[in-house]
C-alpha cells in the first residue's frame, strides 16, 4: 500500500508565513525600486514573489501598506541616526551625524534602496506621504528627543535638510563637483552646519 502526504488544512506553520511575508517583501522592494510607487501593483509584487495577489492582500493590506513595510526594512540602516547623536560628545555631535547619514549613502548596498525609497516619494504624493511618516516618526522625533534644547524637532529636521539635500545632489542628482568629490572633504564642510543646527542656542 502506497503512502500517501497527507493535504496541510488550515493556515501555514508559522515559518512558511514568515518565508512567504519576507518573499513578498523582497519582491515588493524590486518592484518599487524598478518600476517606482506609480507603476508598482500589488498584482506585479504577487508575480515577482510567486504567490497569489490575495496572499499580498492578507499579510499587508493595501499597496501603501505594502510600500511602508517595504521602505521600513530598506531604511533600517538609516534609522540608527539617534544612536550616533547621543553616543559620544556633544561638541561633535554634527560630525557623528554627518558622518553615519553619508556612511549609509556612501555603501552601494544601503545606497541602493535609499534610492529607490527617494524616487518613489520625489515622483508620487502618496508615497511622499509614507515616507515623511516614516522620517517623521522613526527617524526626527528620536533624533529630536536626544537635544535637551529648544525646538528641538525643528532643529533635528534643519540638519536632516542639510545632510539630505547634500546626499540627494550627490547621490541622485549627480551634480559635479560634488557628485565626485572627496567624502571625507564634504563631511568637513557639512558637519559644523549640522552641529549649528543641532547645538547652538
Amino acid at each position: 500500500m502506497s503512502e500517501t502526504t497527507p493535504r496541510r488544512r488550515g493556515r501555514p506553520p508559522r515559518t512558511e508565513s514568515a518565508d512567504t511575508r519576507d518573499r513578498i517583501l523582497t519582491a515588493a522592494r524590486e518592484e518599487f525600486s524598478a518600476r517606482g510607487y506609480e507603476k508598482t501593483s500589488v498584482r506585479g509584487i504577487a508575480k515577482a514573489a510567486g504567490v497569489d495577489s490575495a496572499l499580498v492582500h492578507h499579510y499587508f493590506g493595501t499597496k501603501e501598506q505594502v510600500f511602508e513595510a517595504a521602505i521600513e526594512i530598506a531604511f533600517a540602516p538609516a534609522l540608527h541616526a539617534p544612536v550616533a547623536v547621543a553616543d559620544g560628545p556633544v561638541a561633535e555631535v554634527g560630525e557623528r551625524l554627518t558622518r553615519f547619514v553619508f556612511g549609509v549613502w556612501d555603501n552601494p548596498t544601503t545606497r541602493a534602496p535609499l534610492l529607490a525609497i527617494f524616487r518613489s516619494a520625489v515622483n508620487n504624493e502618496t508615497a511622499a506621504a509614507v515616507f515623511r511618516r516614516l522620517v517623521a516618526t522613526q527617524l526626527l522625533r528620536r533624533v529630536a528627543a536626544q537635544l535637551d534644547l529648544p525646538d528641538a524637532e525643528l532643529r533635528a529636521e534643519l540638519a536632516a535638510a542639510q545632510i539630505v539635500g547634500t546626499a540627494l545632489m550627490r547621490y541622485v542628482i549627480k551634480l559635479e563637483p560634488l557628485a565626485s568629490a572627496d567624502l571625507e572633504q564634504i563631511i568637513a564642510r557639512v558637519a559644523p552646519v549640522v552641529q549649528i543646527h543641532l547645538t547652538q542656542p
